[in-house]
């Protein structure tokens, strides 16, 4: 039972789960290793952005016309700058070591003939890790190339194409399409990805956090401190879960500014969202986060087995956004599982505000979804803490 020294419910619980989150390594694993080592660290990995001029060593086994010309079109792309070619793998492997490259392409000696004979050609390459997208632009410049050289042998009947793709395209009508990126408009995979997978990020160590610390009160048993004979239990369980909700939005507000702001001018991130409309939009992004997962402790029994389940969703929550898949062409089913999870609206609601210059009035879906589940998940809290404290009752009998 608490003490009559206690001030209040509300105040006793704040300072509780202050202790609970200052004394729990684990817990100070995941926020400082989850927030700023993993934040810091994605962001690096993608910190070109956009690959211009990676060094390249060849190694030409072929020695052939073709061979060469697929080399100076593949220096002359954009993503790509031929260093040297080297004479063996070994001599390229040994520039990879000095950090003169950053990927080796083979060309095999077979080259010309299997090009001509209309068989399909393998030409590996091999690339540091430094970045995640030096393989992207390697592996785009070489498609590019490909394509170039395919057009311009066709009328020698050599295509990369396999023979039975010939009579489509020789039927085929030539037709120019041009693109244009409005709102990443340097066309980086890391503007398109980063500012999604930030707002998961947020979402799933928050998460981490809530259900170490529910599933350590079930281990230690320890809920009886919040109850007292005066109040009644829906009181109770009111004012646990608005406390608890408080201090996890208080911190994660903080890390949502570091999210959002710093990390997004530090790394070139774009930014053009209206600092007000976001404010406005992570207030009930991080409620309804918080009461969610608060609505899902009376299944976390301990504090560990949490971490692997909610990792194993951050493929998912990218996808059910509808930032990497347009929610148009998602089935029923997955287009419900979007207005369940916070994380899904917000990260698009996110996008539109941040990198598309969106208003209020245009996130209008997401932001009603925010405050829907707000309110459901905060009712099925006090639900679920009410029926935890009738558990703690009976087992302490």
């Amino acid at each position: 039972m608490m003490k009559s020294n206690k001030n209040s419910l509300i105040s006793f619980t704040i300072v509780r789960e202050y202790l609970a989150i200052s004394r729990s390594y684990a817990v100070l694993l995941v926020l400082i290793g989850g927030i700023f080592v993993y934040g810091l660290l994605y962001n690096y990995m993608y910190a070109p952005n956009i690959v211009t001029d990676a060094p390249v060593a060849v190694v030409d086994k072929s020695q052939t016309q073709m061979s060469r010309q697929f080399i100076r079109w593949l220096d002359a792309t954009p993503q790509i700058n031929v260093y040297k070619e080297a004479l063996d793998f070994v001599e390229a492997k040994n520039w990879m070591k000095q950090n003169k490259i950053q990927a080796i392409l083979y060309i095999p000696d077979n080259f010309e003939s299997r090009v001509y004979e209309g068989e399909k050609v393998t030409y590996p390459f091999y690339i540091t890790t430094d970045a995640f997208l030096y393989y992207d632009a390697l592996q785009t410049a070489c498609a590019n190339v490909m394509l170039a050289m395919n057009d311009a042998y066709r009328m020698d009947g050599t295509v990369f194409l396999p023979p039975q793709g010939l009579l489509a395209v020789a039927l085929s009508s030539p037709i120019t399409t041009v693109g244009t990126s409005l709102y990443n408009y340097t066309q980086g995979y890391g503007s398109y990805l980063i500012p999604a997978v930030l707002m998961v990020i947020l979402f799933q160590t928050l998460a981490m956090v809530i259900a170490m610390i529910a599933g350590k009160e079930y281990e230690l048993n320890n809920l009886h401190e919040y109850l007292d004979n005066k109040s009644k239990l829906w009181q109770t369980a009111i004012k646990v879960v608005s406390a608890k909700t408080f201090i996890y939005c208080s911190i994660y507000g903080v890390f949502g500014f570091f999210f959002t702001g710093f990390l997004h001018k530090i790394y070139s991130i774009p930014s053009i969202g209206d600092p007000l409309s976001i404010t406005i939009m992570f207030i009930p992004y991080l409620l309804a986060t918080s009461f969610f997962v608060l609505s899902l402790s009376w299944w976390f029994t301990d504090s560990e087995a949490p971490i692997l389940m909610i990792a194993f969703f951050s493929v998912c929550l990218i996808f059910l956004s509808g930032v990497s898949y347009p929610l148009e062409l998602m089935p029923w089913y997955w287009k419900m599982s979007h207005f369940i999870f916070p994380a899904a609206p917000a990260t698009l609601a996110m996008v539109k505000l941040n990198s598309m210059g969106a208003t209020m009035a245009d996130i209008r879906l997401e932001y009603t979804t925010l405050l829907v589940q707000t309110l459901v998940y905060f009712v099925l809290a006090v639900i679920v803490y009410r029926k935890k404290f009738k558990r703690c009752i009976k087992m302490t009998q």
